[in-house]
Order: C-alpha cells, then sequence, then structure tokens
C-alpha cells in the first residue's frame, strides 16, 4: 500500500498511527510515525519503566527452505546457521567480497517450516536479489504479514494475557503460538535494550492484535524518534549509519556475532563473502575501532560530526555516526569510529560542533545496561 500520492509505502498499520495522532515522517521509503501526542522523551521513558508496543512492519520478512537452507545461508553469513537450533534466533550480517557489511539481519530457525529472516526496509529488495543470485533453495518474501515490537519490562506481562506461556522463553527464543486462530510467530528479541518480544502476525489481523495489546495501561504505541534513542542507548547499529558496505563486522565491534566454528581454526572456517579480511581482523585487529563517546555537557554530537585526537589538530581522526541525548542517561550520548589506538575507555577527544571544538571521552558499550531475560 501507498499514501494518496505514491510516493510512499505504507504498513498495514497506518490507519491506526494516524487515528493515534502520530506525526508521519519519511523513512526507507515508507510513511512511518515518529511520535505521538506525548512525545519522544515521554515515549522512551515508557519503554523504559513499562511497555512500548512499535510498528516495524516495513521490515522485509524472508522464509527459506529446503534441506539446504541453512548450509546455503551460510555461505552468505559469517554466523552458525547449521548449528542454529530449532526454536532459536540468530543476529548475524551479510557481507560482500571486501568483507563490508550489506545489511545486518536476523534469522530464525522454525524448525521443518524453514528459516525466516527479518531484513532491514530500505535495503530488503536489495537483500532478496542477493538472495535469489547466490541461494539454490525456496526463497519466499513474506508480504502479507506485519511485524511489531512490544518492548520494556511489563511486555512479559501484557502478552501473557492473550498468549499463555511466553513467560517461559528467554532471550533469543522463538516459537509459533496460536491467538484466536491465527498463527503468530514469536521471537524474545528487539531493539532497545530491554526485555521484550517481536510479533509476526497476519496483516489483516494486525491491528485487532495492537487494539488487545493497547487496552492495557501499560501498553502505548511508541514512535521511530524514541526507538533511535532506546538503541543507541543500547549501544545497537543502525544499518545504514554505524554500519554499511565499507565496514567491517570487526571495525565495527560485531565480532561477538562471529561464532567460533566459523573463524580460523574453526570446523566451518570461512567460506563467506570477504572472509580473507575478516578473519584476518579477527586475528589482527583493525586500524579503527567502533566505540562509546561522552561529550562534554548536554549538547549533542550528531551524526557527521568530525573528531580530533587535540582541540587545536586540524586532521580529524574519524567522525560521530550516532548521536543524541540519551534520556535514560540523562547526558548526551554518541557512537564513532576512531583509530583502535584512541579506542580506550577514558581517552580525551574532540569533536567539532558549529566551527567550535567540544571535549568529549571514550566510553564502553551500551550506555544503559541490557536488561534481556536469560
Amino acid at each position: 500500500m501507498q499514501t494518496p500520492d505514491n510516493s510512499l509505502s505504507i504498513t498495514c498499520l497506518h490507519q491506526h498511527h494516524v487515528s493515534f495522532g502520530a506525526k508521519m515522517v519519511p523513512f526507507a521509503g515508507y510513511s512511518m510515525p515518529v511520535q505521538y501526542p506525548n512525545g519522544l522523551l515521554w515515549e522512551h521513558r515508557h519503554t523504559r519503566t513499562q511497555a512500548g508496543l512499535f510498528d516495524v512492519s516495513h521490515m522485509g520478512q524472508i522464509r527459506l527452505s529446503g534441506p539446504h537452507a541453512a548450509q546455503e545461508l551460510e555461505s552468505l553469513v559469517p554466523a552458525d546457521i547449521v548449528g542454529l537450533k530449532p526454536g532459536r534466533q540468530r543476529y548475524t550480517f551479510f557481507t560482500n567480497a571486501q568483507g563490508g557489511i550489506l545489511d545486518d539481519i536476523m534469522v530464525t530457525n522454525q524448525g521443518e517450516a524453514g528459516l525466516l529472516l527479518v531484513v532491514n526496509a530500505a535495503r530488503k529488495q536489495a537483500d532478496l536479489a542477493w538472495l535469489q543470485q547466490n541461494l539454490h533453495g525456496s526463497i519466499e518474501y513474506l508480504e502479507d504479514r506485519a511485524l511489531l515490537a512490544l518492548q520494556g519490562p511489563e511486555a512479559e506481562s501484557a502478552l501473557k494475557n492473550y498468549l499463555p506461556g511466553i513467560e517461559d522463553m528467554r532471550f533469543m527464543d522463538a516459537c509459533s503460538m496460536n491467538w484466536q486462530g491465527v498463527e503468530l510467530w514469536i521471537s524474545r528479541s528487539g531493539y532497545t535494550g530491554e526485555d521484550g518480544f517481536e510479533i509476526s502476525a497476519p496483516a489483516a489481523e494486525a491491528s485487532t492484535l495492537c487494539s488487545q495489546l493497547l487496552e492495557q495501561d501499560a501498553v502505548s504505541w511508541i514512535g521511530l524518534g524514541a526507538r533511535d534513542s532506546l538503541r543507541l542507548e543500547a549501544g545497537l547499529c543502525l544499518y545504514g549509519h554505524d554500519i554499511d558496505e565499507q565496514t567491517s563486522a570487526v571495525e565495527a565491534n560485531l565480532s561477538w556475532a562471529i561464532q567460533k566454528i566459523r573463524r580460523t581454526g574453526g570446523a566451518r572456517a570461512g567460506g563467506f563473502p570477504g572472509a580473507e579480511r575478516i578473519l584476518q581482523e579477527l586475528e589482527s585487529g583493525t586500524a579503527n575501532t567502533r566505540c562509546g563517546i561522552l561529550p562534554d555537557g548536554r549538547g549533542a554530537m550528531r551524526e557527521g560530526t568530525l573528531l580530533f585526537a587535540n582541540a587545536e589538530d586540524t586532521a580529524p581522526i574519524g567522525k560521530i555516526t550516532s548521536g543524541c541525548f540519551g534520556p535514560s542517561c540523562e547526558r548526551s550520548i554518541a557512537m564513532g569510529y576512531v583509530p583502535t589506538s584512541l579506542a580506550t575507555p577514558g581517552t580525551r577527544i574532540w569533536g567539532e560542533v558549529r566551527g567550535k571544538r567540544i571535549g568529549a571521552e571514550v566510553s564502553t558499550l551500551p550506555f544503559y545496561p541490557h536488561n534481556y531475560k536469560r
């Protein structure tokens, strides 16, 4: 579906957002809610303390099936997909021949049904073409399903009223559950650092499901603005900003997502695009590293802010890739790339904001602790 002037696509929940007073903005080719009448700060804090409901139906859902689906997918990603057990989910990324990241994705083993991939909205057509070009098994783009995220400390209690048994799930567990005769695909995961769930539902039933969840006082719609500040506090990457086709997973501090079995000496080492570079970087390190950055004062250092080793230097050493005021941290926060030699927490660096040099300190990630149910 598209907006009346056909300039943007809309999700199946578009009218639902409008009726709740959402401010709609263009995002990845879609008209999406950036905030609701309560505002970004309220939405951010509500998610941290109660439960936020997010429409992420703009994301792509792709199913791979066939006897060799896992082995084939492993040829495109540096993760252990063959060893991913039914009912479990894993974060990984498509890599290119230069070792850069084409997209970061979530992969769920749905048992006999196959593998479910959730890919970024701006990359879903390119990802689908990439899969069709490289794989031989069945590839199904699921256009008739919505995707919701219910995040926050009250997410479990809100959802189990309709789906008893979800309280037994742990972080990155996944299952299919029946809701009023409708099959939902649930994973205990999300993009906020909080405990929560992502729910794939038939598009025709998504509005009813949202209405039922929103009947509970703890649950409220949350827009893209708070989603961004929540994920940044959690130290999570946004594709096209913190990671892209030139960035390697090692530079991006995502080495934890490359399992031992796919590394040098592992039983299925390499075999994915860019493996030579990535495996070498895992052994020898990288020139630059993504790190947390804490600017002095309350002013934000936004994406693109140039970074310097000293206040008087003219040659930048790196730049900010994401930055905002963190409502839960109650201070300005940012992520960016600096030389690995300067990536030690506590190192002083400077950013140039509107022609002035502002001091900052390299920090560990995340800025706000994760609260996953493990």
